[in-house]
């Protein structure tokens, strides 16, 4: 399967592309994933690490070196290695988490699955994730990929969107319905 018939685009798309490729024609896309899977943790953990990516501050080379020195410490293959290396050298180093994004939708697709990106206001347990994977599979009568995301500022609850359709279980849209709803009652 080819990656440009799938739903990614712009210069994340292009990169995550490329990734894609390589790894296939290398046979290890299961393995690039699972590196993949354990820098967007790195990067969402460490906040350090986090502002290296996004800060404009940081010159070429100090991220060039940096990124490298935490990816041989994590263990990373050579392949990602020298990938992220070149989005480091181009500055593109702060559209890694999209890149990392994209490659999962590129994945799933190669997979027939679809991607939920779900956005909780804490960790999930195992247990939470399997319920939810088994939740989506029924409701949308696929296989489905997670793409999960922390953000602290929904308060509670969850959210997911598959495609264009957004599910918003979330403390903090409840809350925002009830303060447009007290509003019109005064």
């Amino acid at each position: 399967m080819s990656a440009e018939s799938t739903t990614v685009s712009g210069l994340a798309g292009r990169y995550a592309t490329a990734l894609f490729e390589l790894a296939l024609e290398a046979r290890s896309l299961d393995a690039i994933a699972a590196e993949l899977d354990q820098l967007a943790k790195l990067i969402q953990d460490s906040a350090d690490l986090g502002k290296l990516v996004s800060s404009p501050l940081f010159g070429r080379d100090q991220q060039l070196k940096a990124v490298t020195a935490v990816l041989q410490a994590a263990g990373a293959s050579d392949m990602l290695r020298r990938f992220v290396g070149v989005v480091a050298y181009n500055r593109r180093l702060f559209i890694l988490p999209r890149i990392i994004r994209d490659f999962r939708t590129l994945l799933a697709a190669h997979r027939g699955e679809v991607v939920a990106r779900v956005t909780a206001a804490s960790a999930l347990s195992d247990q939470q994730i399997a319920a939810l994977k088994a939740s989506l599979k029924d409701a949308l009568k696929r296989d489905v990929g997670l793409d999960i995301w922390i953000d602290p500022a929904l308060i509670g609850g969850l959210t997911v969107k598959v495609g264009s359709r957004l599910v918003d279980a979330s403390v903090r849209s409840k809350l925002q319905s009830l303060k447009v709803a007290m509003k019109g009652v005064a």
